[in-house]
């Protein structure tokens, strides 16, 4: 048997909520060891950093100027996601972050031109794609089981996250709202599917120019929305396939499937794009039901930051790594091409690609 492969040092930046999640992936999996920790906050950081026996770092400079770091995990507020993709590739180290790759398309650009020169990768979320419900469903895709993909659906339908959220302002200002938020999971979902979108038609709107904050120390107040809170959409697929998209914060109920693709032999139905698994079913040709289908592909039980385990298994034997960068920059063109096909009432040419990522097995 051959050596141990040597572990891809970690060093994460930002430990807010979501560390949590992908903390306990890093426990689990081989390849990977947390080695360091900074946060703005240094008691979160410490308290991310004591679980697993890391360093905490007093910045980011000082986190980037380690030895012992490999990797940034970067898990900082999507305004400053490239800022410090950008700071960590200048300082030689492999990126995965958090969704968006960047908060607008020339940001995401320098991201991959700084990688590039430098010669380090980046990764970046959503993983979710690579559990076992959208690589089931993509291998039934792949099988033709469904024949030729013609059609497909995403809907993502809340009332708004201030119902639940303390301090949800920052979902309705520049950068935010449902496509923002909540699009990188189903557009990302669907590239597996179908592959990458070539144009995009849109419609959007702000039905209430008001919020209230529903719970927590500031219930009752109401803040202003900047952004548009329902937006919706066909984006056509490379392959032919049109895709209806639908992203909103002003639905108090629906009974809308999550992501369905309908071909000429029949019809999925896969589980939300924001997990990793569920039931995936198919409703073939002739037939009068949907009928499930099991597991066949994917990483099973898995959690957040199996992107960034791919990533450290890529490195190690060469081959490119699934919860890319290039993936994670057409996504962001999408959305943000929809929103102005939305504002500008025609339809738009996407001026980004990318290659349908490989399939897990």
């Amino acid at each position: 048997m051959g050596e141990p492969l040597t572990p891809l040092r970690i060093g994460v930046v930002g430990a807010g909520k979501i560390s949590g999640q992908y903390l306990a992936t890093l426990a689990t999996k081989e390849g990977m060891r947390l080695t360091a920790v900074t946060d703005l906050d240094p008691a979160r950081a410490k308290e991310a950093a004591a679980a697993s026996g890391a360093e905490t770092v007093g910045s980011l400079v000082g986190l980037l100027a380690r030895d012992d770091v490999d990797a940034v995990l970067n898990l900082t507020v999507p305004a400053v996601h490239a800022e410090v993709a950008l700071a960590a590739i200048a300082a030689g180290k492999h990126v995965y972050g958090e969704k968006p790759l960047a908060a607008t398309r020339e940001e995401a650009t320098a991201v991959l031109a700084a990688a590039r020169a430098v010669g380090v990768r980046v990764g970046c979320a959503p993983d979710t794609v690579l559990g076992t419900g959208v690589q089931t469903g993509r291998k039934a895709v792949d099988d033709g089981l469904i024949g030729t993909p013609v059609a497909a659906t995403g809907f993502m339908t809340t009332p708004g996250h201030e119902a639940w959220h303390p301090d949800p302002e920052f979902y309705y200002r520049p950068g935010g709202g449902p496509l923002l938020d909540m699009g990188p999971y189903y557009i990302s979902a669907l590239v597996h599917l179908l592959g990458p979108v070539a144009m995009v038609t849109g419609a959007a709107s702000a039905p209430r120019a008001e919020r209230e904050i529903a719970s927590g120390p500031r219930a009752g107040q109401r803040f202003a929305v900047e952004v548009d809170t329902h937006v919706t959409g066909v984006l056509h697929h490379t392959n032919g396939a049109l895709s209806t998209l639908l992203m909103s914060f002003d639905i108090h109920g629906a009974r809308l499937p999550r992501i369905e693709v309908h071909g000429t032999e029949g019809s999925l139905s896969l589980p939300d794009p924001n997990t990793f698994d569920g039931p995936v079913q198919v409703w073939p040709a002739r037939s009068h039901g949907w009928q499930p289908l099991p597991v066949s592909a994917g990483h099973e039980h898995a959690g957040r930051g199996i992107g960034l385990a791919d990533l450290a298994a890529a490195l190690a034997t060469g081959r490119p790594h699934l919860a890319s960068a290039e993936l994670a920059e057409h996504v962001l063109d999408v959305m943000l091409t929809l929103l102005d096909s939305a504002h500008q009432g025609r339809t738009l040419a996407v001026t980004t690609t990318c290659e349908r990522p490989a399939p897990v097995g």
